[in-house]
């Protein structure tokens, strides 16, 4: 089968890193770059409780493409595995099933949990598995498979940039007819949206500030209001088109980043603007919760200064090693920070319940439908066109782009 690879390289790393900041394509160039194309053996199950799945969709993340262009902290090397085919985001349909997988079957559409905790691996729990915080797994380079914080980033798993990826049986999520494909393939990145509100829950009545209308950013939003928590929130955008696809989400302000989004984010956040003897403007007043859904330094700069006093700052923007952020308000207007990683057990309707789990029924209830912010879909051999897309979202309304398995080269966009 072809399958896009990611396997490190540090002659390949040091060139694309020195052309890629003229030349983006330098990244996706699989002469020169770490990425690689191969015809590969299908993955094998590694063990009888484990399932294949058939990938019809797989989602290009945002993490993919920080992999891609080689933005990922080093500190995050140990827990993958090379050469790993990359894509965590599928839906698909089971086509192999161990021999100790009894509550599944053939043919039935699914979503995957990919993150590879202490039960997949199998090994004894952990304590961060034992409380249902399986994102935060203290083995995730231990046990029978290699390391890997997900699929689609061990070798052994593959991933949903391939035709077919391997699973374990508690990874699996049953897709009810009710919910679509797109919205399938939506169900990972929006349970990591889920999880990040259910962790952070806005007060009724409070002020949301949203800084990023990417696909995270907005099923921020998304899940907010599917939870049904009546709070004001303002979502900050770089494109005009990410603002009407937020209007469909019932945001309440949508302020574009331009040379006076300041003055106007504190304007919808009833804040006072004030002018430093030199620097950028400080923020008196703002957000009660910031979801800070970029990672680069303008956004978590925002999202410091635009949280009020005793607020707190919530991130889930994969930031990594930032350079020059001024901390002052953190101490000055004793601000909580929290990290989001993924997703893990929350609470739903006085039930403890898988991230992926309230998100599909949410979904099957009708109160939330992602697939609008699929904007584009490529077959695989179509990869350089895809990423050529996503790069050039000044230029095309791009919001979610998937990898199509069942189309043809060449077909419609």
């Amino acid at each position: 089968m072809e399958a896009l690879q990611f396997d490190f390289n540090i002659p390949k790393y040091i060139l694309s890193k020195m052309l890629g900041r003229w030349l983006p394509s330098t990244y996706w160039n699989t002469h020169i770059s770490c990425l690689k194309w191969n015809d590969t053996a299908e993955p094998t199950l590694p063990n009888e409780e484990w399932v294949k799945v058939k990938v019809k969709y797989g989602g290009i993340c945002g993490s993919d493409m920080n992999l891609l262009y080689l933005h990922d902290s080093p500190s995050t090397s140990p827990y993958v595995s090379f050469p790993f085919t990359i894509g965590h985001e599928a839906v698909g349909q089971i086509s192999e099933l161990g021999s100790n997988v009894t509550s599944l079957e053939k043919g039935q559409r699914v979503v995957i949990n990919p993150v590879l905790s202490c039960e997949s691996r199998n090994v004894e729990l952990c304590s961060a598995c034992e409380r249902g915080d399986q994102s935060l797994c203290l083995h995730k380079t231990k046990g029978s498979i290699e390391p890997g914080l997900l699929i689609g980033a061990c070798r052994n798993t593959g991933g949903s940039w391939s035709p077919y990826l391997v699973a374990h049986k508690s990874q699996i999520k049953i897709l009810p007819d009710e919910v679509d494909d797109l919205n399938g393939v939506l169900v990972e990145p929006f349970s990591c949206a889920l999880h990040a509100v259910l962790r952070n829950p806005p007060k009724e009545n409070d002020k949301v500030l949203i800084i990023g209308a990417g696909v995270i950013g907005l099923s921020v939003l998304a899940a907010i209001r599917a939870l049904g928590i009546k709070c004001s929130i303002t979502i900050l955008v770089k494109h005009l088109f990410q603002g009407e696809l937020a209007k469909l989400y019932e945001v309440d302000h949508v302020v574009q980043l331009n040379h006076s989004y300041v003055n106007k984010t504190a304007e919808v956040l009833n804040a006072e603007v004030l002018k430093p003897v030199i620097g950028e403007e400080v923020i008196q007043g703002g957000a009660n919760i910031v979801y800070e859904c970029v990672g680069k330094k303008k956004s978590i700069k925002d999202s410091l200064r635009f949280a009020n006093s005793g607020g707190k700052v919530v991130l889930l923007g994969l930031a990594g090693m930032i350079e020059k952020v001024d901390w002052t308000m953190v101490w000055l207007n004793e601000l909580t920070i929290k990290g989001c990683f993924a997703y893990s057990t929350n609470e739903f309707e006085g039930k403890k319940m898988d991230s992926l789990d309230i998100a599909i029924e949410l979904m099957k209830r009708g109160r939330v439908d992602l697939s609008p912010l699929i904007t584009h879909q490529f077959p695989l051999q179509e990869y350089k066109r895809a990423f050529h897309t996503i790069s050039n979202k000044r230029k095309i309304n791009v919001m979610k782009v998937v990898f199509d398995h069942e189309k043809q080269v060449g077909g419609i966009i």
